[in-house]
């Protein structure tokens, strides 16, 4: 499975940006999508997780700010990011886990900055 993410940017704190992640297969296929990210001399963590037929999760730090969703037709899931804050600075990774082994796109770096 290869993960293309992007849409990532400089973005002022309050403000939104919408990250993509294109899938090479149907994700139909695939246990779970889900985003994660990476800040600065902090260990990488899960910021949101769609499992395929059941409902999603998010961090704590995340709710009701963020939201994963997948285009089944395009193969693409979405994180939406509202509110931004300068501690959601990290860079994003799409992950894809099927059959307990995960896959890791290139990542796509976020920056809340006034």
């Amino acid at each position: 499975v290869q993960l293309q993410a992007s849409g990532g940017g400089l973005v002022q704190p309050g403000g939104s940006l919408r990250l993509s992640c294109a899938v090479s297969r149907d994700i139909n296929s695939i246990s779970f999508m889900g985003w994660y990210r990476q800040a600065p001399g902090k260990q990488r963590e899960l910021v949101a997780l769609s499992p395929y037929g059941r409902s999603t999760t998010y961090a704590d730090s995340v709710k009701g700010r963020f939201t994963i969703s997948r285009d089944n037709a395009k193969n693409t899931v979405y994180l939406e990011m509202n509110s931004l804050k300068v501690e959601d600075t990290a860079v994003y990774y799409c992950n894809a886990e099927d059959y307990g082994i995960k896959y890791w796109g290139q990542g796509t770096l976020v920056t809340v900055s006034s």
